[in-house]
């Protein structure tokens, strides 16, 4: 590997630990701040992924924070995109991955980087946390997903408000309106993640992709449609089934 494409892969680090992959973004001396080359080394990271899916992705940031947002710097200069909306379909891909994805977030989440972890199956956030979309501050509207995933999340009056008023939500406020699966305080967030990790891994990965894709392909179905598509195109039993149910009976 050269050293630019060494440095390209330094962004993006990647830990695997018994079927959890965890993805750190690592800029720390610019807060995570997301340029082009950061998203380069995430795409390529996340195509080893779905080459060999593993049972868990974990994506977090080096340092103070989960990332501080879109270099502005960037923007300002004009970036180099290796195609058209690039860096929303690297997002498109992270999320498309057929096992859970957690976005673990402490310190600054901002904008692109809201964008970025919205992502997540699940979103845990770290007491530091702050969330908030800033687009309209810089006159910008989102292009990397957060007008259909935040609404989805926190329901469409709620993303109005954060869209519209640029404000900042503490960790402990994103968890009550939805936004964060749960909050923890900074001190035990190593451990709730590697708790929350291995609650997911003691489960079927079958059922996890399969369960994934009902849920991705049936969002915003109206519920007929919906019902319809998992009696009919769900996955149904997996190849652990048998094993799983065995060993359940020989403990009761």
């Amino acid at each position: 590997m050269n050293k630019g494409a060494q440095a390209m892969a330094d962004l993006v680090l990647r830990a695997d630990n018994g079927g959890v992959v965890q993805l750190t973004l690592n800029r720390p001396e610019k807060l995570n701040a997301l340029n082009v080359a950061l998203f380069e080394a995430l795409d390529a990271q996340v195509a080893d992924l779905e080459k060999s899916p593993p049972g868990v992705v974990v994506l977090r940031g080096a340092g103070r924070c989960f990332s501080a947002g879109h270099d502005l710097g960037d923007i300002a200069t004009g970036e180099r995109l290796p195609r058209p909306n690039y860096q929303s379909h690297v997002i498109e891909r992270l999320a498309d991955l057929p096992v859970p994805v957690i976005s673990a977030v402490h310190g600054h989440c901002y904008t692109g980087a809201l964008e970025l972890a919205l992502v997540g199956d699940i979103i845990l956030a770290a007491e530091s946390a702050r969330f908030a979309d800033t687009h309209a501050k810089w006159a910008l509207t989102p292009v990397w997903g957060l007008s259909q995933r935040l609404p989805r999340r926190v329901g469409t009056y709620r993303a109005r408000e954060m869209m519209f008023t640029c404000r900042t939500y503490s960790g402990r406020q994103a968890e009550a309106m939805g936004l964060a699966n749960a909050c923890v305080p900074d001190a035990e967030f190593d451990a709730a993640l590697e708790a929350l990790t291995k609650e997911i891994l003691a489960n079927s990965s079958f059922s996890h992709a399969a369960n994934k894709r009902l849920l991705l392909h049936t969002d915003g179905l109206p519920i007929d449609a919906g019902l319809a598509h998992e009696v009919y195109h769900g996955a149904g039993r997996g190849p652990d089934m048998e094993t799983r149910i065995a060993a359940f009976t020989r403990k009761a």
